[in-house]
């Protein structure tokens, strides 16, 4: 893991520990996610230390009116449509600079940007970045890394914008201005799971947003042994959107074993989410 990420999660520190001392490890894009207990706690403690580029402006190129309404703002971390390199797009209507200083906060991570573009469409304006590690020039496989990049991303977006901060489940963590109304967890959690060819299942994922989230649904999801082989994961104002292509020894999800996996994930998004709970 890149060094500009153990600010953000010098609360998993547990579970590198647990790997150090030969914690089960399962295959997530290729690497391990270890099988032991976290403290949220910890985690949720550790988010003010998100890396974030300092920076003398207060709109990162972009604009803001107190009385527009506020449009939802989406940050997508796509793992399926580039085979070499991590897609993140960002929208917030067309308040979004160049987000010159969330390319910079990206860059602490131990990223690069390999690729920026802009397009416009009736949502709004997507700022559109292609990433991948520096020190290896491969796409981020690691779930504590993206993670850290939506994070990162979202604290910006409400440092530029703090009028973002109530219309985002971060904002208590991040903002200001929390959300205004909280979403109810057994309405907004749905979980489908859906045959993906002979040897791969998709499961799709939305729930109420939470910090650590992309964490939580892969360890669920390993602990099973289950393998997630590529995914997406879309944070749209208080929800969080998610789809993995998963599979069980190089075939597709059984139904018994869906089962399963969707009573595991409804179980847990669906507990109320505090300080101290833990897996």
């Amino acid at each position: 893991m890149a060094s500009g990420t153990v600010g953000v999660y010098s609360g998993l520190k547990k579970m590198e520990t647990c790997a150090a001392n030969g914690g089960v490890s399962r295959s997530f894009f290729g690497l391990g996610v270890p099988s032991c207990r976290v403290s949220r706690t910890r985690r949720l403690a550790s988010l003010a230390n998100v890396p974030q580029a300092s920076s003398t402006t207060t709109t990162e190129g972009g604009s803001s009116s107190e009385t527009d309404v506020v449009p939802t703002p989406k940050v997508i971390i796509d793992q399926d449509s580039d085979p070499d390199a991590t897609i993140v797009e960002i929208t917030f209507g067309d308040r979004l600079g160049a987000l010159l200083d969330t390319m910079r906060a990206l860059t602490n991570l131990g990223l690069n940007v390999v690729k920026a573009n802009v397009f416009l469409d009736s949502s709004g304006k997507h700022n559109k970045f292609s990433i991948t590690k520096a020190d290896t020039g491969r796409k981020v496989d690691d779930p504590e890394l993206l993670e850290a990049i939506r994070l990162t991303i979202i604290n910006n977006l409400i440092e530029y914008h703090p009028e973002s901060s109530a219309e985002l489940a971060m904002g208590v963590a991040f903002g200001a201005v929390p959300p205004k109304y909280k979403v109810d967890v057994d309405i907004a959690t749905h979980i489908n799971i859906y045959d993906d060819g002979p040897n791969r299942s998709l499961l799709c994922v939305e729930a109420a947003d939470r910090p650590g989230l992309i964490v939580d649904l892969v360890k669920i999801i390993t602990d099973i042994s289950v393998a997630v082989e590529s995914g997406e994961f879309d944070t749209e104002g208080l929800l969080a959107k998610a789809k993995f292509h998963v599979s069980y020894r190089g075939k597709a999800l059984i139904k018994p074993l869906q089962q399963v996996l969707a009573n595991s994930l409804r179980y847990f998004l669906r507990r109320p989410f505090t300080d101290d709970s833990s897996f």
